[in-house]
């Protein structure tokens, strides 16, 4: 039996497709690149905003044609689609033989076999079971990896269906992840792991009653050949002394991170439910750059959130014009249906929504070209990502100023035959945009 699998949306989907992609694996099934020839097609959905949610209910539909023109025998749905739809997926798309939530993947193997058979597996609710496995097929080339550190959110922000779909938060036990880390870089060769949840930094207060991710971090930094740790998705609020102090400490963990702000009008902040007003977002900001001077911060924000004025859109502007991050992007508000937002009045205009947008968009270039231009002579370390042609001495590469999908590249013109996931020094010799341009120096 063939499967092919697409996975949409998150990195956190990313992660648990890869651990259902293992247990396929021992179960006796193999993969193909080509739809049309998959006896099974798995598609691990999406649902965070308005967009996702059709691309995943497109995707679904139009893979569901295989039934007549290939040799489609089953279509399974898993991810966050399947977890707050489930029920309506399987009596209303008759296509679909099988779904699956996110505390559920762990049961991939059970729901195809009994698909293929022509037999509709039981529903599962289960947004609340923390899943765990250590064995991985890896997605990403197996230079790099994601590491779930945690699953589901507490924050309960009016625009989010996260703490609907995923539950509360639940962090996975520290041992568990050092045996998937090790894993990772032993036998699959990972050079970098990226932490990943819908909050990194509160890692552990569920189970040990305090902010662990400190500690993690120091265990992770102590397995050998490892390079790189990245973190990602850190609320602002809850970045501590303690955590930049152990950024500093342990050399692998590079000095980058996510930290999504979403607004920055105090007004609309508290509309969203959010911890931090301006004033305290620039404090925390200038602490972690005045202990990590080398930092490269990237960031999230929503425009057109119900009740943003022009006054609130000018206050965002004015705080993305005097933070200058080094990496951001913008989101225009999707009204998701139960989330309190949505029942907000004086929704704003969708064409308000994207103007506003595009113009922090346009503001944001300025500083991230500048910002390019301003690494001109200096030396860094890069990762190499791969060959931009057979045909040329180019190689792609990442700096710990890029997290994969969302950054930037370094470009380098050299005679070397490197590999992806080799690392090499290199001298930045300008700037295209976003990327940077350089030569290999070591």
């Amino acid at each position: 039996m063939k499967v092919f699998f697409l996975s949409l949306g998150c990195d956190k989907n990313l992660s648990d497709a890869e651990h259902m992609l293992a247990l396929l694996a021992d179960a006796g099934y193999e993969f193909t690149d080509f739809e049309e020839d998959a006896d099974v097609i798995i598609v691990n959905s999406c649902c965070f905003i308005g967009d996702a949610k059709e691309e995943s209910i497109s995707e679904i539909l139009r893979l569901s044609a295989y039934k007549e023109e290939g040799e489609l025998k089953a279509l399974i749905v898993t991810g966050c689609l399947s977890e707050r739809y489930q029920k309506e997926l399987m009596t209303e798309l008759p296509e679909v033989d099988g779904a699956l939530g996110i505390g559920s993947w762990d049961r991939i193997v059970d729901v195809v076999d009994r698909a293929v058979k022509g037999t509709h597996p039981e529903l599962f609710e289960s947004n609340d079971r923390l899943v765990t496995t250590e064995k991985r097929l890896l997605t990403t080339g197996g230079h790099y990896a994601y590491l779930k550190i945690a699953e589901g959110c507490d924050k309960n922000c009016t625009y989010c269906i996260i703490p609907k779909v995923r539950g509360h938060y639940r962090s996975v036990p520290m041992e568990t992840l050092i045996r998937e880390a090790e894993e990772l870089v032993v036998n699959c060769g990972v050079k970098e792991l990226i932490l990943v949840a819908q909050e990194t930094t509160i890692y552990g207060t569920d189970l040990y009653g305090r902010k662990a991710l400190p500690e993690l971090l120091e265990k992770l930094n102590a397995i050998e050949d490892l390079r790189w740790i990245r973190i990602l998705y850190c609320y602002p609020e809850e970045v501590t002394a303690e955590l930049m102090q152990t950024m500093l400490t342990c050399e692998k963990v590079v000095h980058y991170l996510d930290i999504p702000v979403q607004h920055a009008s105090d007004i609309i902040l508290r509309r969203m439910n959010r911890r931090t007003n301006r004033a305290e977002l620039t404090e925390k900001i200038r602490m972690m750059r005045e202990t990590v001077p080398d930092i490269r911060l990237r960031t999230t924000l929503i425009t057109g959130f119900p009740g943003e004025t022009e006054k609130d859109f000018e206050e965002l502007r004015s705080f993305v014009e005097e933070i200058e991050f080094d990496r951001l992007g913008v989101f225009t508000y999707s009204q998701e249906e139960d989330t309190p937002a949505a029942e907000f009045e004086a929704q704003v205009d969708e064409e308000v929504k994207k103007e506003r947008r595009d113009e922090i968009m346009e503001l944001q270039q300025e500083i991230a070209f500048r910002h390019a231009e301003d690494m001109e002579g200096r030396e860094i370390d890069v990762m190499i990502e791969g060959r931009v042609t057979d045909e040329e001495d180019v190689y792609v590469g990442r700096t710990y100023m890029d997290a994969p999908d969302v950054d930037g590249f370094i470009f380098l013109n050299t005679p070397y035959d490197l590999m992806s996931g080799d690392f090499v020094r290199a001298r930045v010799t300008g700037a295209s945009e976003y990327d940077l341009i350089g030569e290999i120096i070591e």
